[in-house]
């Protein structure tokens, strides 16, 4: 009976997000000329990556090169900080700057979320890998996604999320005393808010 339980409580969870997800349209950004069309190279993203997370990017490199191998090469990335925390229930909210090789620099914010068997809190740097993105306004929406944290005090983590045609890849390094399993999603927007859905 527990196990029966267990399952229709994950099952009403992924229900509950994607409705949600589908529920909220995607805030558009201003027109933004251009697309958004050359790629980043893999040695680029390890080399910006390093100086970003500093000491802690050992395992960086085989996290990237994992991604490539399944979605290519990047067309732009963010470099951000962001924080969170849950009693089975949580939220996580962040911000950072999105960089591409033709269009530039773009500020952005995050909030989402998120419900699951997941107890803790934790802060993070972050360096998402973006795919497919035809245009900077594509960026801005709901990202539904699965995140499985196992560490404590640091580490480096990887999960991915999508929205349409674009899908992101979050790297993060954490801080902080999070354990568990848990769904949800992450709202990108233009500027920030308290309100994670």
């Amino acid at each position: 009976m527990k196990l029966r339980s267990a399952e229709m409580l994950k099952r009403f969870a992924l229900s509950l997000i994607l409705l949600l997800g589908l529920v909220g349209a995607p805030q558009l950004a201003h027109a933004q000329g251009g697309s958004v069309s050359e790629t980043f190279s893999s040695q680029e993203i390890v080399d910006r990556g390093h100086e970003f997370f500093g000491s802690v990017a050992q395992g960086l490199a085989s996290l990237v090169e994992r991604a490539v191998s399944q979605y290519g090469l990047p067309n732009a990335y963010i470099l951000g900080d962001e924080a969170g925390g849950a009693i089975f229930a949580g939220a996580r909210y962040g911000e950072g700057t999105m960089y591409t090789r033709n269009q530039g620099e773009h500020p952005l914010f995050w909030q989402g979320p998120s419900i699951g068997f997941d107890i803790g809190g934790d802060g993070s740097k972050v360096m998402m890998l973006v795919y497919n993105l035809n245009s900077v306004s594509n960026v801005y929406g709901r990202y539904p996604g699965v995140d499985g944290s196992a560490y404590v005090v640091g580490g480096l983590g990887m999960t991915v999320m999508s929205y349409g045609d674009v899908v992101m890849v979050p790297i993060r390094s954490g801080v902080g005393a999070r354990l568990g399993v848990n769904v949800g999603y992450l709202n990108f927007t233009q500027t920030p808010t308290w309100n994670p859905f």
